[in-house]
């Protein structure tokens, strides 16, 4: 039976389709520019450019202080009303503020200057990236943080929130894949300079994206008018840590922003080694990422109707409980395989296990920052979307910490053309599979034991925010 009972959906405006469809090509960005920096970035600075792999770890690790710092900042310093608010919205110019920037700082991070790559001092080359990469997560944590807690208050009902997390899962990912192409198809091992032009075509598509997301996030006049009741009745801003404190006494709250920094860590390890599995443990080409992109496609796509109907049927909460179990199982295989067909059939697997995680998404994390919303008595999502954020960013710094242990232990050889030792390719292996594995075992045993905002407890959630106009 539903742990979810659907309550009136007349009192809060109604998402249409087309503004539905249009916010989902946000999501491209946030989803796209994440994953393309996890994938391409530390490899790409370790083997093209050549920067010392402790030296990359130790700008790494730099750059996941300055997010755990920024993240929470700028959600707080950002995530109230402003002169324009009324007018524009909340979330609207924000958005548009850090996405155009963010574009253009992703691009510099690949266009390093010749003369710094040439140079046989590092330290000027370690000194750009953390200045353009910092400079680029400042941009994107204004937008990613504002389009996540525009989720929440641009879709209220569970129904809305289902049906707009299967359309923003569907729909960029449909966009990533079309774009994800564009690296494996122009990319050579070992010619820096057709990454830079990959990562150019990547840029250009990714603008025309953000354009076409400006309907969708433009807040309507009933949503502004929401925004403001809050800090009408209550306009004196919650101090910093009065919110971390109430918001982390939540159990919920608590478990999964936990929780998503171990994925966040697994999936950061596992996408990260992508390039080094292609080159140096399958030994192809990176144009066959294609396949496995397509089969993992495939099999997200595929599996979201299932997914949603389960989520509906079972509850979110129980569905995403499920996801990090099978993920256990899922990431296990990178530790035997050695053929671009097994490599196939396994990325099918994880795009059905990953279309039950991103379907369930949206929907939990909007209940965590419902029951926050009305201890507070005013819409602060951006703030808590910055705490998840900057424990998201931790895995960043345990992900610069440990790949320069793993490839000094195993004697990787950066090399682009090199033949790698059995040593290095078990530790490749690792870092792709077992890790990762292991850390979604201890997700779902935290998530099991302490997520509660269930069944009538849930529901009690969005009757109260009803009662209180927000």
């Amino acid at each position: 039976m539903n742990e979810e009972s659907e309550i009136d959906l007349l009192e809060w405006e109604q998402v249409s389709l087309k503004k539905t469809l249009s916010f989902s090509f946000g999501w491209i960005l946030f989803f796209f520019l994440s994953t393309q920096f996890t994938v391409y970035v530390f490899y790409y600075y370790n083997v093209e450019v050549g920067m010392p792999v402790v030296l990359l770890g130790f700008a790494f690790v730099i750059f996941a202080i300055w997010n755990a710092i920024n993240d929470p900042l700028i959600g707080y310093l950002t995530d109230r009303p402003f002169r324009w608010t009324k007018r524009l919205g909340m979330r609207f110019p924000w958005i548009l503020i850090g996405g155009i920037p963010m574009l253009i700082c992703y691009y510099l991070i690949f266009a390093v200057p010749d003369s710094l790559v040439e140079s046989s001092d590092p330290w000027p080359l370690f000194l750009y990236f953390i200045i353009i990469s910092c400079v680029s997560d400042t941009f994107y944590t204004l937008y990613t943080t504002h389009l996540g807690a525009a989720f929440t208050s641009h879709f209220r009902t569970d129904a809305e929130r289902r049906r707009a997390s299967a359309i923003n899962t569907t729909i960029p990912l449909i966009l990533q894949v079309v774009i994800g192409f564009v690296v494996p198809m122009f990319y050579i091992y070992g010619d820096r300079q057709s990454m830079i032009f990959a990562q150019t075509i990547v840029v250009l598509l990714l603008f025309v994206a953000l354009i076409i997301a400006i309907p969708g996030i433009r807040e309507s006049k009933d949503l502004k008018e929401r925004f403001l009741k809050g800090y009408e009745v209550k306009p004196e801003r919650d101090p910093y840590f009065k919110l971390v404190k109430d918001a982390f006494r939540r159990k919920s709250f608590s478990a999964t922003l936990l929780c998503f920094m171990l994925l966040t860590f697994g999936s950061t390890l596992a996408a990260l080694s992508t390039v080094y599995f292609f080159k140096d443990v399958l030994g192809l080409p990176f144009a066959y990422a294609v396949f496995t992109g397509l089969a993992g496609f495939i099999g997200m796509v595929g599996s979201i109707p299932f997914w949603s109907n389960m989520s509906k049927k079972y509850g979110h909460a129980k569905i995403m409980k499920i996801s990090f179990l099978l993920m256990v199982f899922s990431y296990l295989p990178g530790l035997w395989i050695t053929t671009i067909e097994e490599a196939i059939i396994f990325a099918i697997t994880g795009g059905i296990v990953g279309g039950a995680f991103w379907v369930t998404l949206g929907p939990v994390v909007a209940d965590v920052y419902d029951e926050c919303t009305i201890s507070t008595g005013k819409h602060q999502e951006a703030t808590y979307e910055a705490f998840r954020a900057f424990f998201n960013r931790l895995a960043f710094a345990l992900v610069g910490i440990l790949i320069p242990i793993i490839q000094i232990i195993t004697l990787y050889d950066p090399d682009p053309h090199a033949v790698q030792t059995s040593l290095a390719i078990i530790g490749i292996r690792i870092q792709r599979s077992l890790i990762p594995s292991l850390l979604c075992l201890l997700a779902f045993i935290i998530m099991h034991r302490w997520y509660n905002l269930v069944g009538e407890k849930q529901v009690a959630v969005k009757k109260k925010l009803k009662e209180m106009g927000l």
